[in-house]
């Protein structure tokens, strides 16, 4: 019963088994105005007060008349009516007494006299409304359990409906639990302390599944302050749901305090993220329980896959349509047999294929669920995909989002967040993938991405990123439209306390050194000026120390757990560290020259070319913008520009 995982679809049957016997949770009816009801389902049947409309309502601006007067009147024999024949009447006017049909202003030709001149006859009843002709009075105009829509609304005030009967929206309880968590209004955290994320994420997810947050704890690892948590929860909920906890570990209560209130069904659900869910139904309240494990990504698609149908269901909401899309994976997935796997990416459209490229896969790595836009399921018996395989992927964003998406796959720097921030103004989705400088090069020549960030040095000849575009881009001419210039350095702490002024200074003091990846362009110039000095990489204590982009080590150094890095001026003035300049080198945006009549192209070269965007990146500090924009052309050995 513990930690036993099962199938996620048995674990789904199980839970919606448990819930259907004993006491059926069914939600009452509240009354609510026409202007409060928008999007919510009705109980029952909305029955006609009037109808509509409740007289008959001339259709059109012109004269009322008896339709058996006005035979034989045609454009060009016009018929004269007496005065007595017709009245003047407005759309929406009571059809008088006495009178059966409408002719239309643009037929009549009025005399001084009073009398009219009409250009065509009419059939009785033509252009009028006759009573009921929209819905009669006692007649349905919305059925019961009906999502009301705008236009649901207006045909039930159309026939003198004021109030509805709606459902009442689930009742949820979120309950946080960890000695860690801190509220996110804590200005300065201490080591140790965790911003209680889930809770907003969770408390959102209620309210976007269509459910209404009755009730909010975060309690400590404490089993009997979890139990009255949820005691207190059961008495306001239709659902309790309690945030972390709910592996077997020392402080994990959930699923034992579920135990006591009732029918624990699942504990372990062979997915990945998520596995440590634990599923449970109160008796005899049939109150549905769940606890979700405290990793962000494994919250979010617990919830999605759990809390979302449970409400959709308790709500008698239609679950949203998904919709899914073949991707052309851009590289090697592995994953764990036994377990289905939800693994975040990126696609975009790359010279007609719609690529995929995964985003880290951590469970803590809560950003990676905000830029994803397609989810990849991969099945529980498979090891993983070859990178080239077209895989089923779900769209987290509208099929239109995803086909304008600009994928950038290379070299980090800040300052393409603030590019990404001017392109969404133009709705172009500037989404990047850092894995260096060298593997966006090779990325770029797989057809597996739009834009390189890049910043090589060629150690032989001092310059950057041409001869590494031709020695791992595309055989094709690729143009590298420049970023910036920017300024690498170390990076110290402030006061700079080991007296850091070059890399003989990191190994003679022996600092902890946090490092770049291998193809990174950070790296490739720190292995040159290492050979250029005669220092040994082993002399480097913390050389094989791998994070993946500027910010990571400016992180690590700020919080104590490094003493030393190469990165940008910028990552620097993020976490008030003290810089030693080590060098300024060119950053580039390799791309294929084919694309620089793209509009999307043409637009980010723009905004490379704007003053306001170069200020706002020289004000990072360690950026000379200059030259932003500038394009050259780059040919591959023998092929001609």
């Amino acid at each position: 019963m513990f930690l036993h995982d099962v199938p996620l679809d048995l674990a789904r049957e199980r839970f919606a088994g448990a819930l259907r016997a004993g006491r059926a949770r069914v939600l009452t009816a509240q009354t609510l105005a026409l202007d409060d009801a928008l999007d919510r389902v009705t109980a029952r049947s909305v029955i006609a007060r009037l109808s509509s409309p409740h007289y008959h309502a001339c259709a059109m601006d012109g004269i009322a008349v008896v339709a058996a007067r006005t035979a034989g009147a045609r454009e060009t024999a016009p018929l004269v009516l007496g005065a007595n024949e017709a009245i003047v009447v407005d759309t929406g006017d009571p059809l008088p007494d006495g009178f059966d049909a409408v002719i239309p202003i643009e037929l009549i030709e009025p005399h001084p006299d009073g009398r009219f001149a009409i250009r065509a006859a009419v059939a009785p009843f033509e252009h009028v409304r006759p009573v009921g002709e929209d819905v009669v009075a006692t007649e349905v105009v919305v059925p019961a359990l009906r999502r009301l829509a705008p236009a649901d609304l207006a045909a039930c005030a159309a026939a003198g409906i004021a109030k509805v009967d709606v459902l009442r929206r689930p009742r949820v309880a979120v309950i946080t639990t960890g000695d860690e968590l801190v509220d996110v209004t804590t200005d300065a955290p201490p080591p140790g302390a965790i911003l209680d994320s889930n809770a907003v994420l969770l408390r959102a997810c209620v309210r976007m599944y269509g459910g209404e947050v009755a009730h909010v704890a975060r309690v400590a690892d404490d089993e009997n302050a979890l139990a009255g948590a949820v005691r207190a929860a059961l008495a306001v909920s239709d659902v309790v749901v309690v945030n972390a906890g709910s592996s077997a570990g020392r402080d994990d209560y959930t699923a034992r305090v579920f135990a006591r209130f009732g029918e624990v069904v699942v504990h372990g659900v062979a997915i990945r993220p998520g596995h440590p869910l634990a599923l449970a139904v109160a008796r005899p309240s049939g109150v549905a329980l769940l606890g979700i494990p405290g990793y962000p990504v494994s919250a979010a698609i617990c919830a999605d896959l759990f809390l979302r149908p449970l409400l959709e269901r308790l709500g008698r909401f239609d679950a949203p349509e998904t919709r899914e899309i073949e991707v052309e994976l851009t590289r090697k997935l592995f994953s764990p047999l036994g377990e289905d796997e939800y693994v975040r990416a990126v696609a975009a459209r790359v010279g007609g294929r719609l690529v995929a490229t995964p985003l880290r896969r951590g469970a803590g790595v809560i950003t990676s669920l905000s830029r994803a836009n397609v989810m990849i399921t991969i099945p529980r018996f498979s090891e993983g995909a070859r990178g080239g395989t077209t895989v089923t992927a779900r769209a987290l964003r509208t099929l239109a989002q995803i086909e304008r998406t600009l994928l950038a796959v290379g070299s980090h720097d800040v300052a393409l967040d603030l590019l990404a921030g001017r392109l969404s103004a133009d709705k172009i989705e500037l989404v990047s993938a850092h894995v260096g400088s060298i593997a966006g090069l090779v990325a770029l020549r797989q057809r597996a991405t739009h834009i390189a960030g890049t910043h090589v040095l060629d150690p032989a000849t001092g310059t950057y990123n041409e001869v590494a575009v031709r020695r791992y881009g595309p055989r094709e001419p690729v143009a590298l439209v420049r970023l910036a210039q920017r300024e690498q350095g170390l990076l110290v702490v402030r006061g700079n306390p080991l007296g850091i002024a070059s890399l003989a200074d990191v190994v003679e003091t022996q600092a902890r050194y946090v490092n770049r990846q291998a193809d990174a362009g950070t790296r490739i110039l720190l292995d040159s000026l290492l050979a250029r000095g005669g220092i040994a990489t082993s002399s480097i204590s913390g050389y094989g120390r791998i994070e993946f982009s500027h910010l990571a080590v400016g992180q690590l150094i700020a919080n104590g757990s490094a003493d030393v890095g190469l990165a940008i001026h910028a990552a620097a003035r993020a976490f008030e560290l003290d810089f030693v300049p080590i060098a300024w080198e060119p950053y580039d945006l390799a791309l294929p020259a084919a694309l620089l009549d793209d509009p999307r192209i043409v637009r980010l070269i723009a905004v490379l070319r704007e003053s306001a965007f170069r200020v706002e990146v020289e004000a990072l500090g360690g950026y000379d913008c200059s030259r932003g924009g500038e394009v050259r052309i780059v040919a591959p050995d023998g092929v001609p520009t």
